[in-house]
């Protein structure tokens, strides 16, 4: 297998922070196994409106086109490029307006750590390796998309069908990061 059999994207997505970020203000539970953020403070529990509207937000926030708006979306002002909701979607959108800038300079700030630190990450090629050698076999083509975030739990987790979110501390430490990749390339490769 060569290198451009299979891809992985590397992220810190400023729309997926700025989604995390609500998600904790606005007390929404989904994904229940995912970490909250580092530093930022929940919120009232949701109601059930405004939880299934975020649902569909952090579906097409993640991962677009598998799940593209059956309807036409609009920016929320306030939060430049990174929040366009359906038209039907006011609880949402009136529940998050207070939260734009605050969820604009913590998706900045995790972004520009991100910057800072990523130049050191080792690659996923020795991850791949590390699996090839364990598994007998050589990996099967795949594509998966790597989030980095500032979770306040060390790990890994599935956040959409090709997307995983990974703790920035578990991204730092090569080894336990490629330890921690070889059940994700189990499951894909």
């Amino acid at each position: 297998m060569t290198v451009s059999d299979w891809d992985v994207r590397e992220d810190c997505s400023p729309s997926v922070l700025v989604a995390l970020y609500l998600r904790q203000a606005l007390g929404v539970r989904y994904p229940d196994e995912l970490p909250q953020l580092r530093g930022v403070e929940r919120g009232g529990e949701a109601s059930g409106g405004v939880e299934r509207l975020w649902r569909r937000y952090w579906d097409m926030t993640v991962e677009p086109q598998a799940h593209p708006s059956p309807v036409p979306l609009e920016l929320v002002d306030g939060f430049g490029t990174h929040v366009a909701l359906p038209a039907y979607a006011g609880a949402l959108r009136d529940a998050l307006a207070p939260h734009g800038p605050a969820a604009l300079a913590y998706a900045r700030d995790a972004v520009d750590r991100y910057e800072r630190t990523r130049r050191s990450y080792r690659g996923y090629a020795g991850a791949v390796v590390e699996f090839e050698r364990r598994a007998g076999r050589r990996a099967h083509g795949f594509a998966l998309h790597v989030q980095v975030l500032p979770l306040a739990q060390r790990g890994v987790w599935w956040i959409g069908a090709l997307t995983i979110a990974v703790s920035d501390t578990l991204r730092s430490d090569v080894a336990a990061f490629d330890a921690a990749m070889q059940p994700i390339l189990h499951d894909v490769a």
